[in-house]
Order: structure tokens, then C-alpha cells, then sequence
């Protein structure tokens, strides 16, 4: 599934007929849409989001101000001779004049170079009927865009693969095909992933264990990789796709230990993108009456990994995610521009609409390790094990502590029973709602720039 984008529509219904909606057998697999009312042609700002629907939503500028991004870029550093590669299953008939279109409004350049490739084989023709390729437009949009918002000087490569990846092993092998072709031609330095599947909906360990070929080969060659933590607080979706587990589950690739887990924050940002109050752990629970929180959580397949020996009284003797966190709340969702017209019910025309969840977080930290890679002059590799290690001296490290808040999530499954899943809360040091916390590009950029000299 996606890890689920969250999305808030900007449509054309009445906001008094805001519905959710999702659709198929892998609804999992879907963002949540709320339909609302039409704005102008440009990006909604944070003034009119808060007036007309009651919360907060950011422009690109915000976003790069809240992690003081200005300051690299006047020093130059920008991603400028580095690739960040985004993997998507389908991805959108229009994403090439979406980002156009999303740079022309918001001020940012044109990437270097936007790339798109099919090494899996070919992506079939886009069904504007079939939520599944409606859901994976919007969450290529939202990659794509907020990459290059935090990275505007980087090269984009678009992977797109041809099988949707929903729950359990379904898409997995083509989206491990693609990811080895990328790493075996040097074609980037930092992979983000969007996506994720309950361990739990695997067959067993095993089919995970066979899967990990490209993260494997990326620790080899020095590609960091990166995914999202989920979208479902303490728990995630079961294999049907329509209803949650009823206890504890944590998403693959993010619970890979070759992999850094992204989780997502809150942020309370004013105009001009400086904190109002400090970030807090995201969990939209109110606002979707749904399981819609951080994922994070103890792994039931990878042991706890040496760099989190020392967080071993958070995480026992498992794999505990996420490791950084980012922005990923609807309630100050991101400004998204989707150029398609869709036929599935969601209401999807061409416009601005806000997006959430941890799809937003992994590639808004994927635009930090490019920078980061650009100023060290070379790729950095897994990064997790210097996290850890600058985890220790937060606040001066770049990593900047959360502190309040929780994934716990409660919900209704096809049943109709209701579930309350508890979650973990954030407090000081490293926790299983917002990992070590979240990032101050500038300080983080140089300690993971200069860890590799050490």
C-alpha cells in the first residue's frame, strides 16, 4: 500500500458534503480523500486552509523554512549534481507538467534533470476509473513535488513500476527489480519509498527475507535508502485491505534495519514557516475518525540492529521504527498540484490540493541526504548507525527532539467491532511514535556530511 498519503481534496463540493471515500479491494491501498471546497488557481494558503476547513496547510516555502533549508541554499547547497530517486507503482500521466506547474506557482526552480524510467517493464495506460492508478498519481505528485521542494537543485529520477504494491508480497518483486537496475547504474545517491506492508501480511519471514536484494546492494554501493513508517499509528492494515489489526503491526521496507524509517510530525508553522509551537507527534485521529497517525512500533521479523543498542530500553531486543520523523499531518498538510482528471469517485479535477501522511515525510527527508550527499562530496550510504550516534548529542546534532504526542489509534473494521490499538508516546530522547525526533537541515546536513570523514 501507500503509506497512505492522507489527502485533502480541494474540490468542488460544499465542505457540508465532505465525504471519505476509497474504493476496490485494495482500498488499503488508497489516500484518504475529504472533498472541499474549490480555491483559485494558486496554492491555498495557511490563512484561507484555516478558515474554510478549519486547519492548517503549507506552502513549499513554509516547509523549507520550518527546517531552515534557506540557509544551505544561499551557501549553495541545494542537491546540485545529486539524484533523488522516487519509486512509485504506476505513476501519473501528468506528474511532468504537475511539477511545471507546481514550480511556476510556487517560485521554485526547474529541476536539473526529471527522468522517468520503467525497468521493471511497462507501466499499463492510466485508468482515470480505477482508484488504484488515481491513488498512485496523487502519491507521485506528492513525491515528486516536495523532493524537489527540499532538494530544489537535485536531479529527479522517477521510477515507475508496473504491478500495484498492496499488502503483503503483490508488486514487491518488480519494485525490487527496479530499485537493483537504479543501484547497479549509479543513477542516484538517496532512493525514497512512499509505500510499505504490514509485516504480518507477508506468508512468513521469509518472503521479507528475499525481498531485500536492493537494500543489500544499496548498503554495498552507498545508496541510502529511505521509506515511510505508515500511516495507521501503533497498527496497519491486514491483508484484505480493509481493516486494521487489532494490536501492534509495523510496515515493511520501513522495519528494515537497511533502511531509515521516516515517521511523521505535526508542524504549527505561521506565514512565513516559523514554529508557533513546537512539533508534536502526527495523529489526525479526530479529524478522520480513523486510524490516521505516525507508524512505529517493534518489527516481528529484524532483530534490534546494532546502531539502536543504544535505545535498547526503548526497543527491547526488535527493530524499532521510526528512526527521524517530518512533517506528515493533514491538519498542515502540503500544498500538491495533481494535473489529471480522475473517474473513480474521488473528485479529483486539475488543482491544488493538501496532502498528508508519511508519504510527505520520506521524500521531504530524502532532499536533506542529497544536500547532505552533495556536501561531503560523495554518497553517504545507510545513514542510520550516525543518526543514533548523533541522537546522543541532540539537540546540537541536527536532530531535534519530539517531545509530545502519540500513535495510539482507534477504529472500526468491517465487523463493525471498534479497536483501540495503544501507541507510544513521545518524550525526551529516542520513542516509537517520532524516533530520535526531526531534522534542522543545516546542522544535520553538516554532521552527516562530515560523519563519513571521522
Amino acid at each position: 500500500m501507500h503509506a497512505r498519503a492522507i489527502a485533502a481534496l480541494v474540490g468542488t463540493v460544499a465542505a457540508s458534503a465532505a465525504v471519505m471515500v476509497g474504493a476496490g479491494a485494495s482500498a488499503s491501498a488508497e489516500p484518504l480523500h475529504y472533498l472541499l471546497p474549490q480555491v483559485s488557481a494558486s496554492p491555498p494558503t495557511t490563512a484561507y486552509c484555516e478558515l474554510n476547513y478549519g486547519y492548517a496547510c503549507y506552502t513549499p516555502a513554509q516547509l523549507e523554512q520550518a527546517y531552515n533549508m534557506p540557509l544551505l541554499y544561499r551557501a549553495g547547497l541545494t542537491g546540485a549534481g545529486e539524484t533523488i530517486a522516487i519509486v512509485d507503482a504506476y505513476g501519473s500521466p501528468t506528474i511532468q507538467s504537475d511539477l511545471a506547474t507546481f514550480d511556476a506557482q510556487t517560485g521554485l526552480p526547474a529541476p536539473p534533470s526529471f527522468s522517468i524510467i520503467q525497468p521493471a517493464g511497462p507501466v499499463p495506460p492510466f485508468d482515470a476509473t480505477n482508484s488504484d492508478f488515481v491513488g498512485w498519481a496523487e502519491e507521485t505528485s506528492l513525491d515528486v513535488e516536495y523532493a524537489h521542494a527540499m532538494a530544489p537543485g537535485a536531479n529527479i529520477l522517477l521510477v515507475e513500476t508496473p504491478v500495484d504494491e498492496t499488502e503483503g508480497v503483490t508488486g514487491f518483486p518488480q519494485i525490487v527489480m527496479a530499485e537493483n537496475y537504479v543501484i547497479a547504474h549509479h543513477l542516484a545517491g538517496v532512493i525514497t519509498q512512499s509505500f510499505g506492508a504490514t509485516e504480518q501480511t507477508f506468508p512468513n519471514a521469509a518472503s521479507i527475507l528475499a525481498l531485500r536484494s536492493a537494500y543489500i546492494n544499496a548498503a554495498a554501493n552507498n545508496v541510502t535508502v529511505l521509506a515511510a513508517s505508515g500511516d495507521a499509528g501503533a497498527t496497519d492494515s491486514e491483508l484484505n485491505g480493509l481493516d486494521y489489526f487489532p494490536y501492534r503491526a509495523i510496515d515493511w521496507p520501513s522495519s528494515d534495519p537497511l533502511v531509515t524509517s521516516v515517521g511523521g510530525t505535526q508542524l504549527h508553522l505561521n506565514a512565513a514557516g516559523f514554529r508557533t509551537a513546537p512539533d508534536n507527534v502526527w495523529n489526525d485521529q479526530a479529524l478522520f475518525d480513523s486510524a490516521a497517525a505516525s507508524g512505529g512500533g517493534q518489527s516481528t521479523v529484524f532483530s534490534r540492529p546494532v546502531f539502536q543498542n543504544s535505545v535498547a530500553n526503548v526497543v527491547g531486543g526488535a527493530r524499532g521504527t521510526p528512526d527521524v520523523s517530518m512533517s506528515a499531518a493533514v491538519d498542515g498538510g502540503a500544498d500538491v498540484y495533481l494535473g489529471f482528471t480522475a473517474e473513480d469517485g474521488s473528485g479529483v479535477t486539475p488543482g491544488w490540493y493538501v496532502i498528508g501522511g508519511t508519504s510527505e515525510a520520506s521524500p521531504l527527508f530524502s532532499g536533506i541526504v542529497a544536500i547532505a550527499d552533495q556536501a561531503a562530496h560523495h554518497w553517504l550510504g545507510p545513514i542510520d548507525p550516525t543518526l543514533y550516534a548523533l541522537g546522543d548529542r541532540s539537540p546540537l546534532s541536527g536532530i531535534v527532539d519530539i517531545t509530545s504526542g502519540n500513535n495510539t489509534v482507534t477504529f472500526t473494521n468491517s465487523n463493525n467491532v471498534t479497536y483501540t490499538v495503544n501507541g507510544f508516546v513521545a518524550g525526551p530522547g529516542y520513542d516509537m511514535a517520532s524516533g530520535l525526533g526531526t531534522a534542522d537541515g543545516p546542522r544535520l546536513v553538516a554532521e552527516l556530511a562530515l560523519s563519513s570523514f571521522r
